[in-house]
């Protein structure tokens, strides 16, 4: 038995309260909201060239300018190689170094970026935020931005998750 005020797809006998919701879009995933946020300040950030430049005639180049353009809004204190404080992890005191963004942030923005243009109509195959002269930008900005931290980044080392049927194959074995 179903409750009273629950409509069935294509039941003609709903309330005006049930059409209502109904009709209301999904609620969009973090990621999702996040990702749309993303393509529409890039598109804004086109827009805003002079002269202004159509996303069909965007290149690798307007991604890395983009990228540029967002250290004025970034929060991450890099040392410049000048700093006394250059290459120390936790430094003593304040200094006059530039706050820009973290590698991190960058590379997930590209992430975002690269996935919602193709979901917007663009190729694979020319697809600007997809282009090695990003990778080699972003790669390039997290051993800087390490060196000036004085934190190497080392690759993790993926753990290995033990196959179920061999472990219980190890407990027999060493119950025997």
């Amino acid at each position: 038995m179903m409750p009273p005020n629950i409509a069935l797809v294509g039941d003609q006998g709903s309330s005006p309260a049930t059409d209502h919701h109904a009709q209301r879009p999904p609620q969009l995933s973090r990621y999702e909201s996040q990702k749309r946020r993303d393509w529409n300040t890039f598109g804004q950030y086109l827009r805003n060239l002079r002269p202004p430049m159509a996303l069909s005639r965007c290149n690798y180049n307007h991604v890395l300018d983009f990228l540029r353009y967002l250290d004025q809004f970034g929060k991450t204190k890099v040392h410049t190689q000048g700093c006394m404080f250059f290459g120390q992890p936790e430094p003593a005191g304040p200094c006059t170094c530039p706050l820009k963004q973290a590698w991190g942030s960058l590379d997930a923005l590209i992430g975002r970026l690269r996935a919602a243009y193709e979901e917007n109509g663009g190729a694979s195959e020319t697809n600007p935020f997809a282009n090695g002269a990003i990778r080699v930008y972003l790669r390039e900005l997290k051993d800087s931005q390490a060196k000036a931290r004085g934190i190497p980044y080392k690759k993790k080392k993926k753990k290995r998750k033990v196959n179920e049927g061999t472990s219980s194959n190890f407990h027999q074995i060493q119950s025997s």
